[in-house]
Order: structure tokens, then sequence, then C-alpha cells
């Protein structure tokens, strides 16, 4: 097994039960999911209205609660490991099941005909009104407008399929630009880059190990490295390297607020499950990156920005850190959860961490609690205690 290989895997089976994994990680994890058929949603409660709805995935379904009073207003039986994602509209996320991306109305609290089918569903990514889908097992990316999930009706809009399938990611910038990975099931080198006609404009094959996304004020985007970040910018590539050898920041997290993207950062290939304490600040203005010791490890659960671009981490410490990106100074703690450790395997629970305008939603799992949070003055706002551990945090998210 070679380094890129190691590194693209959480534990050191990860490989060994690749295929057995009902979907593949998005989040910082390359792990394959299976072809099995989906498994349909068999019951559910009865729905009461709710405001800016929050939805949490559980081991067997959703939660669907208030996102003002966190009050549970329906339950949904969905069985396997689904994961949670704004759609990019103030009604919808984005359910990534067994074999593909479902589209769940959560203003209603029930699915809509919207679905994009594909083996190992991967990343969601919303940027300049868009939205953009990745399916792993194809390599195809659909990019709709999240008005269009309006009535409940399959969106229509820009598809692209990979060279070849592989754990990747696309967005589409304001120009009409795609930008999308390139790679194998066995290796990701880079990005390239299409025209709104799907003409190939631009490509870089200097990101090894590529993985992960965010867009910074002014359109930039910044892709993960093994050996730093890279962005794209005014029409071209640039590499931000790494002080370090090997570095992977596999996870971002970006402000249209902000120049400075939030990632994560790793220096150890061989590692079973590195715990990082420190974060990088990528500046997209100088091409570098400043490097931040917490004191704690996080996961990949934990990157989130605030309404102002304020850089946020939820620490295995409990703490909610408050970071200001341009100095690297952590402006506020704020105690959110008790003590936790990640686990080795990704698909287990941990705190999560989701953000929506002013609010930060944080889970307890242990407890089978959630938590919100008012960024600006740090105080609690309210918490439940649901019938189970949550896993995936997510919600409705309007404007992006």
């Amino acid at each position: 097994m070679n380094r890129s290989t190691r590194a693209r895997t959480l534990t050191g089976t990860a490989l060994a039960l690749a295929a057995a994994m009902t979907l593949t990680a998005c989040g910082g994890n390359d792990d394959a999911s299976s072809d099995a058929e989906p498994k349909k949603q068999t019951k559910s409660s009865e729905a009461v209205a709710v405001k800016n709805p929050i939805v949490a995935s559980y081991d067997g379904g959703l939660y669907v609660l208030d996102g003002e009073t966190l009050k549970l207003a329906k339950t949904i039986e969905l069985p396997g490991f689904n994961r949670v994602n704004p759609a990019g509209d103030q009604d919808h996320v984005v359910i990534s099941t067994d074999n593909g991306f479902r589209v769940f109305d959560a203003a209603r609290q029930e699915f809509t005909d919207a679905e994009f089918k594909g083996s190992k569903p991967g990343h969601v990514v919303r940027h300049g009104g868009k939205t953009v889908l990745f399916t792993d097992g194809t390599g195809e990316v659909n990019v709709f407008d999240p008005a269009a999930l309006a009535g409940g009706k399959q969106p229509e809009g820009r598809t692209y399929t990979s060279a070849e399938p592989h754990h990747g990611v696309a967005i589409e910038l304001a120009g009409g630009e795609l930008v999308s990975t390139l790679g194998t099931e066995e290796k990701r080198t880079g990005a390239l880059v299409l025209d709104k006609d799907n003409k190939e404009i631009a490509r870089s094959e200097n990101c090894p190990g590529v993985h992960g996304e965010a867009a910074a004020q002014g359109d930039v985007v910044g892709l993960g490295c093994e050996d730093g970040v890279l962005l794209y910018k005014d029409g071209k590539f640039t590499k931000v390297d790494a002080p370090d050898d090997y570095a992977r920041t596999g996870n971002q997290a970006g402000s249209d607020a902000s120049p400075i993207l939030l990632g994560d950062y790793k220096t150890d290939p061989e590692a079973e499950l590195e715990r990082p304490t420190r974060i990088s600040l990528i500046d997209t203005r100088t091409a570098k990156m400043k490097l931040v010791d917490l004191g704690t490890s996080y996961s990949f659960r934990s990157l989130a920005r605030g309404p102002h671009g304020e850089a946020l981490v939820l620490g295995t410490n409990g703490v909610l850190h408050v970071i200001d990106p341009e100095t690297g100074k952590v402006e506020k703690k704020i105690d959110a959860v008790g003590d936790w450790t990640e686990p080795l395997d990704w698909q287990q629970p941990r705190p999560t961490l989701f953000v929506r305008d002013h609010t930060a939603y944080v889970s307890e799992p242990g407890k089978r609690q959630l938590h919100s949070f008012d960024l600006d003055s740090g105080e609690k706002l309210t918490s439940v205690t649901l019938p189970k551990g949550t896993n995936e945090l997510s919600g409705t998210v309007a404007g992006h």
C-alpha cells in the first residue's frame, strides 16, 4: 500500500472494508460504498409545523426538528447509513442513501420525487446559487438551481461525467466555470476546469490525494491536497505549499465574508487515525498557509464558518473555538459539550457542528442531546434530548 492510498483511508483496514460500506465518506474520508439496493422508507410519525428545519440522522432514520425550539417534529425511519446535506434553499435537504441522492422536503417533512441515482453518492456543494452533486461510483456531476426543487419535481440542470469514477468533488463558479477533481478509484491527482459549455479551459495535476473543497471571498476555490492546497483563482491554478512534506488538508470550510479558508491539518500518513490539534488557515490573497495549534483535537465534522467569516472549530475538549481567520487568534470559547473522543470508524457518531446564520448547532450523541448557541453572545439558546443519539447534522439553508 503506498502512502497516498494510506492517507485516503481513516483506518488501516478501510480498504478491506470498503466494499461493505454503505456510503462513501464525504468529509475527509475516502471509504467506498456498496451497490446494494436502497432500503426504502418504512414509516414515519405525524408531522408538526417547524421553522427553519434541522435534520439529524440516527442509526435507522432521520429526526426533523424545529430550528428555533429544537422540538422534535417528526421521526422518519430510513434504514442504512444516511448522510444529510443542505440543498441550498429554505425547504429542502439532500439525503445520501444507499444508491443515490434523494431530496427531502424538510418543511413538509417528506421525500419528494427528486432523486439522483448512482452508487456511492459523495460530496454535495452549494455555491453561487447552484448546488452540485458528485456521485463517486459513476463520476457523474449534477448541477442544479435549488429553486427548481419547489413543487417536489426533479430539477433539470447541467451534467458532466468524469473520465473515471473516483471519490471526487465539483463546484460551479459565478461565471459558469465548473471545477471538478481528477482521479481514479486508486489515485487522485488534481482538478480541471470546464467552461459553461463543458469545454476544458484549465487543468492542474499538482494536488496528490485531492479531497474536499471550499470557496472563499471573491469566488476563489480551494482543494485539499496531501502537500498543501490547490487554489483556482482568476482563471488559473495556484499551489499553496504546506510547511511539512506530508500535510493533508482534506477538509475545508469557506465563507463569502472572508478571503481565508479554514482547513484541517494532518501530517502522519501511517496513522490509523490521526487526531490533529493544529488547523490551517489558507490566505487566498497571498497563497500562504498559517498553522494554529488549538491544544485539542477535532474531527472532520468539527469545522464551520460563522456569519462574519469567523473560523469555527469544535474541539474534543467540548469547546467551540471562535477564531479570527486573519490573525489566527481564538477570540471566544463556547463550552458546548462534554469531552469526547473521535471514534476510529468514520461512520460512528461523534459531536457534530452545523452553523446557520448566527446559530451554531452542536450534537452530543453520547447523551442523545442537541444544543443550539448564539455565536455572537456565546450563550446557549436551548437543548433537547432525543430518543436516540444522532450522527450527522444539517438543515435548510436559504441563499449561498
